[in-house]
């Protein structure tokens, strides 16, 4: 073994910053490609079996690429491991190499197992099921003649699904005409028989099963769609591009009424400003934009037409959240492929490292559509901001790892923009340095490649909430809901000045933090009232939970605080315009003038929310990391902080209070105002990114 080996693991075992090893763990397994031999596997084991859980993720990788049969042995214990991390991460390095037959009974107990680990190994067994179908096959039928549980059996049926030849297919249709069979893998079957057009006896299945009820009627029907029984033709767009954007885990409809419940944030509000934009700007006839939803809308969605439209793709599991949401790789894809392919997508855009974008790019690939990929350091600068406040580090970062797959987000951010035709990039006071230090990312490299473009908001809608104010008579709807929530508070607390932050119920939005802020400041606490707006209360998420748990937590140290907090819940976009604008002008007997918008997140890239609360008026108070800084003028406009530190976001809210209330605010904020309708709007985001797609699609017509 020569020396480059040990060379570059002491990198990865030196290196300050968990962040780095991300880096520095390619370089590593490109140096165990060089090697070869008893000793690398040793060398590699060894250090996989230490505290040091960070580099025993990297040398499990580097394991994969080492050119000697002690490796695969390893690899294959390893998916036996009592930690889960390495078995999860054995699971995802093994396809890197050739089908190991006394892996593959292990493989498919991990897609048992089911969660992150599951989808990794069903992926390696897809792959193996090419050279070796027969094998895969037989493994999984003898899994599922002992499985009884309906999701167990769903994953075992879709894995069958994905591997070709008579004997998986032979079993498919077992499954699939078997009415005692399990629901959730009777659907996973049909659907599986969609991909097999060559198959006679799976194509007289799905016809006969097209005219069945329910969802098992629905699925066959789009089964027949992918075999090309029942194709729906469009044609081309005829005024222009058809472009795609998708965000799976979010429920978007036109009204954005889930806007701030589960992962329903901004990015679900933007996509349909977004499409309403892109579709009525110039070059482009037709926006996709998928989201997820029901097989039965799916079939609706697929009618011909122009303009934007909003096309669900079905995942056939119950709605979860980003992180949990993996498991849905297989449908995702099939739906995304039927969309893309129906409506004849021009170029793709993709936003982020998830499951949607990792289906979505695979079937790109597959269909020869340009993809245009906005980067951001994600999950790079939470990685990086959790190491710095000590919540991620070499001990821990495995057991994180299991529940927010950093390693796997930011490979797939890798190759999203390596393989992206065009790169998107959000603004940042330091790009060029953020990107270099998180990412290893020269953008001066390929400027071609990359263009920086901010996202915008609608000015009407603020416009609309601001005129609502204005409206005489009875307050609308959204007022007097807001009236009721504040006739609740004490009578002491009636007439102060609201605090309010809007966003998703999850660590990284730092709702809890702020809570903290506010309550362990007695001077805040007493000065104004604190209004949270996001989250499904009535249903929380595992990580709604954690933060709503965490907020009490905090209540129960400062009780006193307790009777000035509202937390109604997530409300439409709309509502949450009309709210910001009662928190500027104050409601007469229940809210003071002059209120504070602060957002405490942990990172923001953009911050859409900040741009609609400037809009509406107020003073904000933002992260100093990331996107934000690009638009708030510190200590005129709003105030830039360290949010991981209650006590610093306290002092900001603090600090803008003042500005709100000094003398030339209102000319101060018609000037951020005027800002916004230079730079920031849905309109000139819609007309900048129209340029980039026709761009890609030039390029890939030349390729």
């Amino acid at each position: 073994m020569t020396q480059s080996l040990q060379r570059a693991l002491d990198e990865v075992q030196q290196a300050p910053f968990v962040v780095d090893v991300l880096r520095s763990g390619d370089r590593l397994a490109a140096a165990a490609g060089g090697e070869g031999g008893a000793d690398a596997v040793r060398l590699l084991a060894s250090v996989i079996q230490e505290p040091d859980e960070l580099t025993a993720i990297a040398a499990v990788h580097a394991l994969a690429r080492v050119f000697d049969d002690g490796a695969d042995a390893v690899l294959t214990e390893l998916l036996s491991h009592p930690r889960p991390f390495l078995r999860e991460h054995a699971s995802w390095a093994l396809q890197r190499r050739l089908p190991r037959i006394d892996a593959i009974g292990r493989l498919v107990g991990v897609v048992v197992t089911g969660g992150f680990s599951g989808v990794l190994a069903q992926r390696t067994l897809g792959q193996w099921g090419v050279c070796a179908p027969e094998q895969v096959a037989l493994a999984v039928e003898g899994a599922l003649a002992g499985a009884s549980g309906p999701s167990v059996r769903g994953r075992l049926v879709e894995t069958l699904g994905l591997v070709p030849g008579p004997l998986a297919g032979r079993a498919l249709l077992a499954h699939a005409t078997d009415a005692h069979e399990h629901p959730a893998a009777r659907l996973a079957a049909v659907a599986a028989l969609g991909d097999r057009p060559s198959d006679a006896a799976a194509v007289e299945v799905v016809r006969d099963l097209g005219t069945a009820e329910g969802d098992l009627g629905d699925v066959a029907r789009l089964a027949a769609i992918d075999l090309g029984l029942d194709a729906v033709e469009h044609g081309e767009s005829r005024t222009g591009l058809t472009v795609a954007q998708l965000f799976l885990h979010a429920d978007i409809d036109r009204d954005i009424s889930r806007a701030g419940a589960g992962d329903n944030g901004g990015v679900a509000t933007l996509l349909v400003r977004l499409g309403d934009a892109l579709a009525t700007g110039s070059g482009v006839g037709r926006v996709l934009t998928l989201s997820r939803g029901t097989a039965r809308d799916a079939l609706e969605a697929l009618a011909p037409a122009d303009g934007h439209l909003l096309t669900p793709v079905p995942l056939l599991a119950e709605a979860t959240s980003a992180p949990q949401a993996w498991p849905s790789r297989i449908a995702a894809e099939r739906g995304i492929r039927r969309v893309l392919r129906t409506h004849r997508a021009d170029v793709l855009h993709l936003r982020m490292a998830e499951v949607g974008s990792l289906a979505a790019a695979d079937v790109a690939r597959e269909l020869g559509i340009p993809v245009v990929f906005t980067l951001a350091p994600d999950p790079h600068a939470v990685v990086h901001a959790l190491d710095m406040t000590g919540g991620l580090h070499r001990g821990n970062f495995g057991t994180e790892d299991e529940r927010e797959h950093y390693w796997f987000r930011a490979r797939l951010v890798q190759r999203l923009a390596e393989d992206s035709a065009h790169v998107v990039l959000f603004p940042r006071p330091e790009l060029q340095h953020d990107m270099r230090e998180l990412l290893g990312l020269d953008v001066n490299g390929q400027p071609g490649r990359f263009t920086v473009v901010p996202e915008g908001i609608d000015l009407r809608v603020s416009a609309a909430a601001a005129a609502e104010l204005e409206r005489p008579g009875a307050p609308g709807s959204a007022l007097a809901e807001l009236d009721v929530l504040v006739a609740a508070l004490p009578e002491h607390r009636r007439g102060l000045p609201l605090v309010i932050s809007v966003g998703r119920l999850h660590r990284v939005k730092g709702m809890a933090t702020l809570v903290e802020a506010w309550a362990g400041d007695p001077e805040l606490a007493e000065r104004c009232n604190l209004l949270v707006v996001g989250g499904d209360l009535a249903d929380p998420s595992q990580d709604e939970r954690e933060q709503l748990d965490r907020i009490a937590e905090v209540l129960a140290r400062f009780p006193g605080a307790a009777d000035g907090l509202l937390m109604p819940g997530h409300r439409p976009n709309d509502v949450v315009a009309v709210w910001l604008a009662a928190a500027r002008e104050g409601r007469a007997g229940g809210i003071g003038p002059a209120g504070v918008y602060v957002c405490s997140s942990l990172k923001e890239e953009f911050g859409l929310a900040l741009l609609e609360a400037l809009a509406s008026g107020l003073v904000v108070v933002g992260p100093a990391a990331g996107g934000p800084a690009t638009y708030i003028d510190d200590g005129v406009t709003g105030m830039l902080v360290d949010t991981r530190r209650p006590d610093e976001v306290a002092r900001a809210v603090k600090a803008a209070f003042d500005l709100a209330t000094a003398p030339d605010q209102a000319d101060r904020m018609s000037r951020a105002r005027e800002r916004i309708e230079a730079d920031f709007t849905v309109q000139a985001m819609a007309e900048r990114l129209s340029t980039i797609y026709a761009g890609a699609v030039r390029t890939a017509a030349r390729s």
